[in-house]
Order: C-alpha cells, then structure tokens, then sequence
C-alpha cells in the first residue's frame, strides 16, 4: 500500500464540528456589545486566523475591544462548548487512527490557539500527532503557507508529498501554497475544485491508501 509521507491535519470543521460552536460564540459576543452580526460574516471567516477574524469582527460588529480580547472572549466561549463533549466529524477519529496503525505521520495545523487545541488533542489516543501547529505559534496564519511549512518541517518530510485535509478555501489555499495535496472535506462552506485538490463529502470509508493515491508519484 502506498501512503503519503504524512497527513496534515486542520482541526475545527475536519477533524471536530466546532464551527457552530465558533459563529454561536460570535453571536453572542457581538450582541454583548450592542452590535450586529450575521452568518455571512461569520462564515466568511471560516478557516482564518484568530486575530484576523477579531480584527473584522471588531470593525464590522461594533465590539469596542482589542482583538486579542476578542478571541480570548471566543475562546472561553468555544472552550466551554467542548468541554461538554466533543463532536467529531464522521470518519474523522477512525481515519486518523488508521493512518497510526499504517505508521504514518500525522500533524495537526490550526488556527484555534493552544488552550483549545489541547482540549481536543487530549481526547484523542496518545501519540496521535507527531507535531500540533496551532494558530498562537505562528507568525503569519492561514492562508499564508507558514502553518503547513512548520508542521512539515517538524516532520521533517516533503510538504509536496503529503496530503493535507481541509474543510475551508482558506485553509486549502494554506496547503496549496506549502505545496501539499489537498483533501476537502466542505462543511459549514463550499470548497471549490481546483488542481491539487480532491473534494469529497465525507471521510467515512477512508483509508490510508485513499490518501496516498492522491500524491503525485515521482517518474
């Protein structure tokens, strides 16, 4: 069976259905703070980095504060969502430990800061991640490469032979830029077709062969 040299993982939307939780989060914070929001700027950033999505929170909600008080308001927020369970996406957990089982690497890349992240790595059998690239360790997030850079470099393998599983535009425009093969995963927003990217509607059913037939072989 061919595999790829790793698998790079996003997090809210692919590996856990946390982004009702985010826009929910949202919601409430922009109506603390007397302003208006709708799903259409909640879903427009979907996959961003956090202080981004604080930053267009704050110009186009109304929310007086500074952008990092604003995400670690949604951080509380989605944090306590979580810890009342986690609700993993179908196919997810058990792709993940198949890749484990076939001793391939796999990297978690997000933009959810650490405290959440750890929330949902804990959750999940040890070892599961051979590294963990979350959004407060990078300097540039989504959709510059930088993420997918690290956690490939951590690996220590070929960014353009591994497989990175996405559910935004955003984050795929990441992976494509480190030069990985992107697998799509639309959730809570469409993902367009496009070349170096296969889009399916689920991982149910997927195996590591699956992800290793999408990386280009060397002739």
């Amino acid at each position: 069976m061919t595999t790829p040299a790793a698998v790079l993982w996003d997090m809210d939307g692919t590996l856990v259905d946390t982004e009702p939780a985010w826009i929910a989060a949202e919601h409430r914070l922009v109506e603390a703070h007397g302003g208006s929001w709708s799903d259409e700027h909640a879903l427009s950033l979907v996959g961003s980095d956090l202080m981004t999505a604080a930053r267009h929170i704050r110009r186009h909600g109304g929310v007086a504060l500074e952008p990092d008080q604003i995400v670690h308001i949604l951080l509380d927020d989605v944090v306590g969502q979580v810890a009342r369970g986690i609700p993993w996406r179908p196919g997810a957990v058990e792709l993940l430990c198949s890749l484990r089982a076939a001793g391939v690497p796999c990297a978690l890349v997000t933009m959810s800061w650490t405290r959440l992240v750890g929330a949902v790595v804990d959750a999940l059998p040890g070892g599961a991640f051979g590294c963990v690239v979350a959004g407060d360790a990078v300097g540039r997030g989504k959709p510059h490469p930088e993420p997918y850079l690290r956690a490939a470099a951590a690996l220590d393998v070929d960014p353009r032979a591994c497989v990175a599983i996405e559910d935004s535009p955003t984050g795929a425009a990441s992976a494509e830029a480190a030069g990985c093969h992107v697998l799509a995963v639309p959730h809570a927003v469409d993902v367009p077709p496009g070349p170096g990217r296969t889009v399916v509607p689920s991982l149910a059913g997927l195996d590591p062969g699956a992800l290793g037939a999408l990386v280009p072989r060397p002739v």
